[in-house]
């Protein structure tokens, strides 16, 4: 017979837990569980970072014109626009009436809206009075291309020196048009006229100074400083 005051012994205790010692199967599915969403939690975020920075940097290029006109002065280009990229001697090209009136396209020199055919590129300069173009020239162009398909002004990266396809030729020296050259005529205020009329001056050179002038100058015109423009003096006969 047992004895009813003998005191039951204590129930078994779980070992205690040592850092470093194997667990239960329970607990390693637990620390997988854990891991595998550490995981999968970092290749969302991720791929939501790139996919946010991929958005932000795709543009688009694209060459587009759009009209920029540059100042009338004597160095100047008489007229300038924006035109398509692939310029060449001897392509024609004509007004583009869908991008502004200052605008022009390249055309087939046959095609009706052809006004005028290249027969110089030059390479484009934020100073415009620093390019000039052959004698003859007409009309010049400026080439600019345009980025995410926008239509204001790109950047530019030819001129181009165009003479008209028409018996109009005002770049012709003396005509009253074009880029100022000698044989050309001004006015004392250095504006470019027709030569032939009342108060006209026949241009004899272009130089930086007056002492450069050729014989027979007697009204030397100083302009006022343009960076870029290979001359400051026009030398006219008075």
């Amino acid at each position: 017979m047992s004895n009813p005051y003998q005191a039951s012994p204590p129930p078994p205790q779980p070992p205690p837990f040592t850092p470093g010692a194997p667990q239960g199967r329970g607990s390693n599915k637990f620390v997988v569980f854990l891991v595998l969403a550490l995981v999968v939690g970092g290749a969302y975020g991720a791929s939501k970072v790139l996919g946010a920075d991929k958005g932000k940097s795709s543009t688009s290029t694209s060459a587009s014109p759009s009209a920029k006109p540059t100042a009338k002065d004597p160095g100047s280009p008489e007229s300038s626009s924006d035109t398509s990229s692939a310029w060449k001697v001897g392509d024609c090209g004509g007004p583009d009436a869908s991008k502004g009136a200052d605008a022009y396209k390249r055309t087939g020199c046959s095609d009706s809206g052809a006004s005028f055919k290249a027969i110089d590129i030059k390479e484009a300069s934020i100073l415009p009075g620093s390019i000039q173009c052959p004698a003859g020239t007409d009309v010049m162009i400026e080439v600019s291309i345009s980025y995410n398909g926008g239509k204001s002004s790109g950047i530019p990266t030819n001129t181009v020196c165009g003479r008209n396809l028409s018996n109009e030729h005002p770049g012709d020296a003396g005509a009253g048009g074009g880029q100022l050259v000698k044989g050309d005529c001004v006015t004392s205020q250095a504006k470019e006229v027709p030569c032939g009329g009342s108060g006209a001056l026949k241009v004899l050179g272009l130089v930086k100074t007056k002492e450069e002038c050729p014989s027979g100058t007697t009204d030397p015109i100083r302009l006022t400083i343009s960076v870029g423009r290979p001359y400051d003096v026009i030398c006219t006969d008075g």
